[in-house]
């Protein structure tokens, strides 16, 4: 039996999705900026997609910027909006709970001259209201809060956030990684008061290497790639045409019957969690129902190496995480972790279990046995 628990690394991609992106690779083939029947067919495409995917969010069509993936939107939202809003100050407000994709260009922005204060977390992953707003000066140009913490599921009270900064000062930028959030939560960015909103394709079923970037119609952003001009001159570069079909394709399907699908996965979500807390030396780190993402549990297991249980895991055919996949190449004991104060002891013995539309509740049974079985033995050869 294969079980594929992995799903914030990434996600199987519907029927829907391959049938489009296969369709725009052998028929549908031209070049988007070309001015013949092919490449009008496939700006067509990608027309549609920023249509789909505008509806889902209550925007703009022309707020959409395509990207080749959250690392590229994060990136953009970050450094382009420095650069672009300099001149009214040089500081930024994040957390100490972000991804890689927003704290390394962050790094690359401390080095260029700006500061950066980061907002340290409770034991559930919130950052505190109260320390943002002591946090804000009047040369703050811009926050980045990610919506859903990629490792424990945490959601960050993002319209709070926004009403508090926007109140002292509506200049300020807020850009919110929804990486884990797109496709699970309603988002409504004119709304909730976000100004810049970074998601990426396969993290909801849709294909690898593209994503956008909702940049709002009033922010000032600077290209970080110059060239043909492509996307209003804010993205040069020949549009990943069949991943921008096949992200479309995903948005709707998932935004169709949406709380259906969010209540199906926050329902393994809660299983697992009441499982795993009746298992001997097992701490979760995730809340249960709506107050949690619904796709992701968070474990602490006493006394066994997280690298370990994975590879166990692994050879009964159960697929999961021991943190971020975008770290896999840098392994080290995860901020998120120490952030929410994690024991010591279990700082290297947790693992994340993640959930799409695929997963059953038979899995989790599955998984549970293998843990049943593992754990004891696990533990008596980690004490040898």
């Amino acid at each position: 039996m294969e079980v594929y628990f992995d799903n914030s690394a990434t996600t199987r991609v519907l029927d829907s999705v391959r049938d489009v992106v296969v369709k725009v690779m052998t028929e549908d083939y031209g070049n988007p900026s070309a001015k013949h029947k092919k490449g009008m067919e496939a700006e067509q495409y990608v027309r549609q997609a920023a249509s789909r995917i505008a509806k889902t969010l209550k925007v703009k069509d022309k707020e959409i910027l395509f990207t080749s993936g959250g690392t590229e939107s994060n990136n953009m939202a970050l450094i382009g909006t420095a650069m672009a809003n300099q001149r009214a100050g040089k500081h930024i407000i994040s957390t100490r709970i972000e991804h890689a994709s927003v704290y390394n260009p962050l790094a690359f922005l401390e080095q260029q001259g700006f500061e950066v204060t980061y907002l340290s977390v409770d034991g559930q992953g919130h950052i505190s209201l109260e320390e943002l707003e002591a946090s804000i000066r009047p040369d703050t140009i811009l926050v980045s809060v990610m919506y859903v913490n990629n490792e424990v599921g945490a959601i960050e009270p993002v319209e709070e956030i926004a009403s508090l900064v926007h109140g002292k000062n509506p200049a300020i930028l807020l850009h919110v990684d929804a990486i884990q959030a797109y496709g699970k939560l309603v988002i409504h960015p004119k709304k909730q008061g976000i100004d810049l909103l970074s998601v990426s394709a396969h993290k909801f079923h849709g294909p690898k290497g593209v994503g956008f970037l909702f940049i709002d119609e009033r922010v000032k952003i600077r290209p970080l790639l110059y060239g043909g001009g492509q996307q209003k001159d804010l993205r040069s570069g020949t549009e990943n045409v069949p991943g921008i079909a096949g992200m479309g394709a995903a948005a709707w399907e998932m935004y169709t019957d949406h709380q259906k699908k969010v209540d199906y996965i926050t329902s393994l979500k809660d299983y697992m969690v009441d499982r795993m807390e009746q298992l001997e030396g097992v701490t979760v780190n995730s809340l249960k129902g709506s107050q949690g993402a619904p796709q992701i549990v968070s474990a602490g297991f006493a006394g066994v190496r997280s690298e370990v249980l994975l590879h166990a895991l692994e050879d009964k055919g159960i697929y999961v995480s021991s943190g971020s996949a975008c770290s896999s190449n840098h392994p080290a004991i995860s901020g998120t972790l120490k952030a929410i104060g994690v024991k010591k002891e279990l700082l290297d013995s947790t693992l994340r279990f993640s959930f799409g539309l695929f997963n059953t509740k038979e899995e989790i049974d599955y998984c549970m046995e293998a843990l049943e079985g593992l754990l004891p033995v696990l533990r008596k050869y980690h004490r040898g």
